[in-house]
């Protein structure tokens, strides 16, 4: 780090005013303070004594989500021996899962740093930090055989009309990663849902495709009573789900890598509990409505046991990951209660009564983008209205 600390300090005054690299501050600050952390401090009182800064914030984001991104590389090389009929071997799945899974988080490091850099020009403003993170959550919430091509046009479409178009980092009220997500969903269904996206193959030639193969959410969608050993059958047991080791989206399908996750980001002050806490309520109330209200004839999905709903899909990595971004989310407690309660309950909702769409989570998420300003407001407003007035 020393002869990195060095090249910082020596190149330094050619990006400061006056030097010959000028117009290029903008990406040697942030890229130091990346590295480095910020060097400037207070002289005199008063003093603000806090250590997380935006950017520690994001890298430790980043940090928390690289476990799953690992875990995504192995699980995405595993799952194409099993399709295969193939013993899956640990170095063979990560060679084939990296082959897969590595060039999707390049391109969504490209393109999403990419048009960072031209808003960046446009408006003369220092690179933000946040896109590090939405590059790195977008690719983890595709399927591994994504097309490239599709890659680039999802992290484009959430970080210009998500996040870039509302004024930057800060005045986003959508989350750029989810906003992606959902336009490649809706713009490309055919190549976005279904059963035969989420495994790869290797062919004659080492070239990566997809076959077919049911995911849970789609087996439960479909199956039949008693739908736990409808998945047991399938290859899903609970433990499984738990542990992430079935066909699933890149990085979202691991909850006891997402529950460790949560328990390092909460006590660090960087995710509200109360949010993640408020999801897992809303699925569980949800899914056990559900089954109270399910009848002789009612379809098998309803009498799924709810915590099946917690470690299927993507609704860890979604409550943890998603639903906790300080932008989008509600500030006040009370709003990020009900909040992560709405979040919850629309997942199941969405599961449950739209077997066309089986995973809930990024639509519920969206949704509850929309109304967080309303919840701060209507909570803001009810604690004025209890103050006794001065007269």
């Amino acid at each position: 780090m020393k002869i990195l600390r060095n090249l910082f300090d020596s190149q330094r005054k050619h990006f400061q005013p006056g030097g010959k690299w000028e117009k290029w501050e903008f990406l040697f600050e942030p890229t130091e303070k990346f590295f480095f952390g910020w060097e400037q401090v207070t002289l005199g009182p008063p003093h603000a004594r806090d250590s997380l800064n935006v950017q520690r914030y994001m890298v430790f984001v980043i940090l928390a989500l690289l476990p799953c991104l690992l875990f995504g590389v192995f699980n995405a090389g595993y799952q194409a021996f099993k399709a295969a009929g193939l013993t899956p071997g640990f170095w063979p799945s990560i060679l084939l899962g990296a082959k897969t899974v590595l060039p999707l988080v390049v391109i969504s490091y490209i393109f999403g740093l990419g048009w960072e850099v031209v808003f960046s020009l446009v408006r003369k403003h220092p690179i933000s930090e946040g896109v590090f993170v939405t590059a790195m959550l977008f690719p983890l919430t595709l399927p591994p055989t994504t097309p490239w091509w599709q890659a680039a046009m999802g992290i484009s479409f959430g970080v210009v009309i998500g996040k870039e178009i509302f004024g930057g980092t800060g005045r986003n009220f959508l989350n750029p990663a989810l906003t992606g997500r959902a336009f490649l969903y809706f713009a490309y269904p055919v190549q976005m849902s279904g059963n035969a996206i989420w495994t790869a193959a290797v062919k004659t030639g080492g070239a990566v495709d997809a076959v077919t193969a049911a995911t849970p959410l789609a087996v439960a969608a479909s199956g039949s009573l008693p739908l736990d050993k409808a998945l047991a059958q399938s290859g899903y047991r609970l433990s499984d789900l738990f542990v992430g080791l079935y066909p699933a989206s890149i990085g979202a399908s691991s909850t006891l890598l997402c529950l460790l996750a949560a328990v390092v980001l909460v006590a660090m002050g960087i995710a509200s509990y109360r949010i993640i806490a408020g999801g897992v309520i809303g699925i569980l109330a949800m899914g056990w409505l559900f089954n109270l209200m399910a009848g002789p004839s009612s379809p098998a999905y309803w009498m799924l046991n709810p915590v099946y709903h917690l470690v299927m899909g993507g609704a860890a990595f979604g409550l943890v990951f998603m639903a906790t971004d300080p932008v989008s989310a509600p500030d006040t407690h009370v709003a990020r209660w009900i909040y992560g309660v709405l979040i919850g309950v629309l997942t199941v909702m969405i599961r449950v009564l739209n077997p066309a769409y089986p995973e809930g989570i990024m639509l519920a998420i969206l949704f509850g983008n929309v109304f967080a300003p309303l919840l701060d407001h209507l909570v803001v407003g009810f604690r004025l209205r209890k103050r006794i007035p001065n007269v």
